[in-house]
């Protein structure tokens, strides 16, 4: 029996062994739960789940205003069928859909800057709040759209998509794209967590939007039929309310003048520079080496390349399974509802937990070898010559690591390489060269090199497709393309270690853009590929040219490294007496 006394706390302490002995039990699961990094996590998937309540019903909406439209010029239906299903009422629906999709994606790229220049005047908490209550104005005037139907409220609907330059919604025929508040989430996540664990996080915070998405899809249209067509609005009017509340109440507060590295930007850099940042990253990076020499580093130009001809190559996946589903195995909008919710809850499972394990034991495996290799050439004399950044060998391509100090290597290699004795000052100084000279290899080598494999493989699983026979086959495909989808956590691992601390913001915002701009060429390109082999009867074709152009993104990445261990990068910040020194 425990003994009390009046100095014992009433709120039990962790032990030694760090558990804390409470009533409950371990109070660890509690902490887990509403730790910062799963309250970020949460905030993107209900941020997410808002914008997708209003999916499905826009383009059922669209369908019944056209087809009261149509009727309001023509005879009154009449026979057996559907009222609506009349091709003219299809193609009117698909000009209105296409329409609301060019309008939004334009807005929705301005809003990348917006959202950009918002978080470094105003915090990132503050401006993930604009990016929620400005879309609860703009579903609050769609309802006044839905209610007043026909020609009224498809123009009411249409001029609604202006807002999405402050708060986005970026909207395509098959998939929905959050632009600003996706960047504002990330940009929160790559402050507060450690930088070890930046490219798991924004894995995991990927599939947590991409799980609000799946599970905003099944609900939203399972409110409209369940209820009337203008519920699923009404609920998402409520839902951005308490994300925008659930966003100032929980995240937590990041000044602008703290960002990153606490580094105050100059006053030229909150006007139209500050706006323009993010295009800024992707200039050859100002370098000095360890040696003192100043050169150009281009490995953020190669990795936006990359970024950009993988999107374009990966990017029309959703859709084009979707198009060849619909012409080759007759899938209706109720099989492609199912087919997109698959694809979009095995993705989030794949990021949330799976993505961060193969990070974190790809890491461990990775450095462990490049510390063997390392070890192995130290001791055995070798000259360490022709190593790339990425700690490969140019001659032999063994894994290898920069040079070791006598010291270090003493140590490595135990009694094989015994250290002369020397005087004391001797030793001091160099102790002092070891700590100059000697560089542990990065862990972050290795998202670099998940990203270019990465991509293969989403090349590679994107072919399954094109062998399908049956209709389960679709499905099947479904279920396999998630896993070739951890290029854009990876990717935005990389570039914020690429670049300086005080442009990781910067960094997040062109990598986004990057995203966005390839969405919008890769439709416009497999687009045209699709419909040119569907006339020929090889609509299968396209994804193997999906696949080949990720090949090509591979390629380019393999141009892209890191900066040599033991350099210094230049932003803004520094002064200018600094590239003189």
């Amino acid at each position: 029996m425990t003994t009390t006394t009046e100095t014992t706390p009433l709120i039990a302490r962790p032990d030694a062994t760090g558990k804390a002995e409470t009533r409950f039990g371990s109070g660890s699961w509690l902490r887990w739960a509403v730790s910062v990094e799963n309250r970020i996590l949460f905030a993107g998937f209900l941020i997410t789940l808002s914008f997708t309540f209003t999916q499905v019903p826009l383009f059922y909406v669209f369908h019944l205003m056209t087809c009261n439209v149509y009727y309001d010029s023509h005879p009154p239906f009449e026979g057996p069928g559907e009222r609506c299903s009349r091709d003219e009422i299809a193609a009117g629906t698909a000009t209105q859909f296409s329409i609301l999709g060019m309008s939004t994606t334009m807005c929705g790229t301005i809003n990348l800057f917006i959202a950009g220049w918002t978080v470094k005047k105003f915090g990132p908490r503050a401006a993930l709040i604009v990016q929620t209550v400005v879309p609860a104005i703009r579903v609050a005037a769609q309802i006044l759209g839905v209610v007043a139907g026909r020609s009224t409220g498809m123009m009411i609907i249409q001029c609604t998509q202006i807002i999405t330059v402050l708060g986005d919604i970026y909207l395509r025929e098959t998939e929905l794209t959050i632009v600003g508040k996706s960047l504002v989430v990330n940009i929160i996540a790559g402050e507060v967590v450690e930088p070890e664990r930046r490219t798991a996080t924004f894995g995991k915070l990927q599939g947590c939007i991409m799980l609000g998405q799946g599970l905003g899809f099944l609900t939203g249209g399972m409110i409209g039929d369940a209820i009337d067509i203008r519920a699923p609005f009404d609920v998402a009017f409520v839902s951005f309310l308490v994300a925008s509340v659930y966003a100032r109440v929980a995240l937590p507060y990041i000044s602008p003048e703290s960002m990153s590295d606490g580094k105050a930007k100059k006053p030229g850099q909150q006007g139209v520079s500050g706006f323009l940042a993010p295009l800024k990253i992707l200039v050859p990076q100002r370098l000095r080496l360890a040696d003192g020499r100043l050169t150009k580093h281009y490995g953020v130009i190669f990795l936006g390349c990359g970024i950009f001809i993988g999107v374009l190559a990966t990017g029309y996946a959703p859709l084009l399974i979707q198009m060849y589903a619909t012409a080759e195995f007759d899938f209706d909008q109720a099989n492609n509802g199912w087919l997109m919710s698959e694809f979009a809850f095995m993705r989030s499972i794949f990021l949330i937990f799976m993505f961060p394990r193969i990070i974190d034991l790809g890491r461990r495996r990775w450095t462990s070898r490049v510390r063997r290799n390392w070890r192995r050439r130290s001791c055995s004399g070798a000259a360490i010559q022709n190593i790339d950044e990425d700690g490969v060998d140019e001659d032999d391509s063994i894994i290898s690591a920069p040079e070791l100090s006598p010291q270090t290597s003493a140590v490595e290699c135990g009694p094989a390489a015994p250290v002369q004795q020397s005087d004391p000052d001797t030793a001091l100084r160099s102790s002092r060269d070891a700590e100059t000279k000697t560089h542990e290899p990065s862990p972050y080598l290795f998202d670099l090199v998940f990203l270019r494999w990465s991509l293969l493989v989403d090349g590679a699983l994107t072919t399954v497709a094109a062998f399908a026979t049956k209709s389960w086959h679709i499905y099947l495909a479904a279920f396999l393309l998630p896993f070739g989808s951890g290029s854009a956590p990876a990717a935005k691992g990389v570039i914020t270690e690429m670049c300086a601390e005080s442009q990781r913001a910067d960094a997040l915002n062109a990598v986004t853009l990057i995203e966005n701009v390839a969405r919008l060429a890769t439709q416009g390109l497999f687009g045209f590929v699709f419909a040119s082999l569907a006339e020929v009867g090889k609509a299968y074709a396209t994804f193997f040219c999906n696949a080949a152009v990720a090949v090509v993104a591979m390629g380019v990445l393999l141009f892209s490294h890191f900066p040599p261990p033991g350099s210094e990068l230049f932003d803004d910040t520094h002064d200018n007496n600094s590239d003189n020194a």
